[in-house]
Formats: structure tokens, C-alpha cells, sequence
């Protein structure tokens, strides 16, 4: 209502002056001007109008980023938990024979897990070449496949006591960056909760989890070489089995021919006397 006003007083005002030029006051009323006043007038008005509406858009992302800036009071007594350290393993030594065995298994040294290895198991003794020479051939196939079995075993069991060492030996590290971790994000700073700080450490949880993940893939392939190789020596065994019997069953059958052959044999030559 204001605006209006101003603006027929303005009209007004312009037709007061353009009635006294008519009249000889020198001054004479252009419609033109007139109509280029009133459109600036109004643009004015639409440009304040958009400024308003700017200022209550921006005010409105202020506030929610007021909001958004907020972090939960006392994070730690809240939400930090205590977990499970790792330990080494220990072992009594009454034979000197388990030290490099806990060694290797505590850092993952390879000549530690070795030496250690070879030292707390049963050795394997070889053949002598003239027993090897004296056996038939499924003989010594069987002999063979028990002997691969044995050093399977014996290279599945030192990769896995690597990879034990290995994690163990790292543990520390971890347990080290992942406190780290948990105190940057439990942390009040205001330095530590911008976006890209909250960035880096959700990138750092990942490469965390990452890392987890592939050594857990580790011992599980460990495993897995270990159940391999339990199911060749069951299929082994169960070879064996079955070779023994066909091996008995042919001789049986020929056992049986040349008895009965005899049989028949004395039954024909027989002669009463």
C-alpha cells in the first residue's frame, strides 16, 4: 500500500510539473522518461525481492550447517569399549627343542620357523636304495606317495606357523594405528571433526578393515592347504585299500584255478588200485 502511494504521488507530482510547463514554467513532462523511471523502480523492487529470498536461502544453509557441525557430547565414556589384546605364544622347553618353534611363530622369521619346525618333529628317515630296488612297482608308488604326504605336510605346517608369525608379529602396529583411530574419532576437536578430517579417517578405517580382511584370507588359505592335503592322504589310504583288495582278488582267483586244476587233475589220474 506504501509503494502505491509513492507511486501516485509520484504521478501526481510529474503531472503538476508538466501542467506548469505548459504554462510557461520552461519545463516540459516526457512520458518516455516517465516509463523508463517507473520500469527501474520495479526491477529495484524484483532485485530486492531475489536478495530476500537469498538471504533466507542462506541463512537456512548457515543454520543446517550449524546443525551438521554438532557432534556428540563425551564420545568416549559413550561409545569406547575395551577389546581383547593379542599375546604371544609360550611354551616349556625341558628338551631345548621348542625355543625357535616359538620364536618363528611369535614374528614370523622364516629360519626361526625352520629351525624350529625340524627340531620339535619326529624326522623323517629315508630308505635304503636297495630296499627301494627289491619293490614292485605298486610297492613303491605307495611308499613314494606316503613320503609326498609327510612333506606336504611338513611345507603346509611351516607357511602356516609364517603366517601366524606374521599377523602376531604386526600385531602390536595394528592395535597401535587402530587406538589412533578410535581416539581421532572419539575426539572433541574441532580440527579432527571437518568433513575432510571425518573423510580421512573413514579411509583409514577402510584400509583398515582391508588389511584385516586379507590376512584373515591368509589363515583361511592355510587351512585350506592343510584340508587338501588330509584329503589326499585319506584318498591315499583309500587307493591303498582298494589296490590291496584287486591285488587279492587276482590272486585269489588264480589261487582257486590252480587248486581246482589240481583237483581235476587228481580226480582223472586216479586209479583204483
Amino acid at each position: 500500500m506504501k509503494r502505491k502511494i509513492l507511486i501516485c504521488l509520484l504521478v501526481l507530482g510529474l503531472g503538476v510539473s508538466s501542467a506548469t510547463a505548459q504554462f510557461g514554467s520552461g519545463v516540459v513532462f516526457d512520458p518516455t522518461n516517465f516509463h523508463n523511471a517507473l520500469l527501474r523502480y520495479y526491477q529495484l523492487q524484483q532485485h530486492l525481492i531475489q536478495l530476500q529470498k537469498s538471504y533466507t536461502q542462506i541463512t537456512n544453509h548457515l543454520n543446517l550447517a550449524l546443525q551438521m557441525a554438532q557432534f556428540v557430547k563425551n564420545m568416549p565414556a559413550r561409545y569406547r569399549a575395551i577389546f581383547s589384546q593379542w599375546r604371544n605364544v609360550t611354551s616349556l622347553n625341558t628338551f631345548g627343542n621348542t625355543v625357535s618353534w616359538i620364536n618363528g611363530i611369535n614374528t614370523g622369521v622364516l629360519p626361526n620357523i625352520n629351525t624350529g619346525y625340524l627340531k620339535a618333529t619326529t624326522p623323517l628317515s629315508q630308505y635304503d636304495p636297495y630296499e627301494l630296488s627289491g619293490m614292485d612297482a605298486s610297492e613303491l608308488g605307495r611308499v613314494q606317495s606316503q613320503y609326498a604326504s609327510i612333506q606336504l605336510v611338513d611345507g603346509a605346517n611351516m607357511n602356516a606357523m609364517a603366517t601366524i608369525g606374521s599377523i602376531r608379529g604386526t600385531a602390536d602396529n595394528i592395535q597401535t594405528q587402530i587406538a589412533n583411530l578410535e581416539q581421532d574419532s572419539f575426539s572433541g576437536d574441532s580440527g579432527l571433526n571437518t568433513e575432510v578430517s571425518v573423510l580421512n579417517k573413514i579411509n583409514a578405517a577402510g584400509v583398515l578393515t582391508l588389511r584385516t580382511v586379507q590376512d584373515s584370507n591368509k589363515l583361511l588359505a592355510s587351512l585350506l592347504e592343510q584340508q587338501t592335503i588330509l584329503a589326499k592322504q585319506q584318498r591315499d589310504a583309500a587307493t591303498s585299500a582298494i589296490n590291496t583288495d584287486i591285488g587279492r582278488q587276482a590272486s585269489m582267483a588264480g589261487n582257486i584255478a590252480q587248486v581246482t586244476g589240481t583237483i581235476t587233475d587228481s580226480l582223472q589220474n586216479f586209479r583204483m588200485p
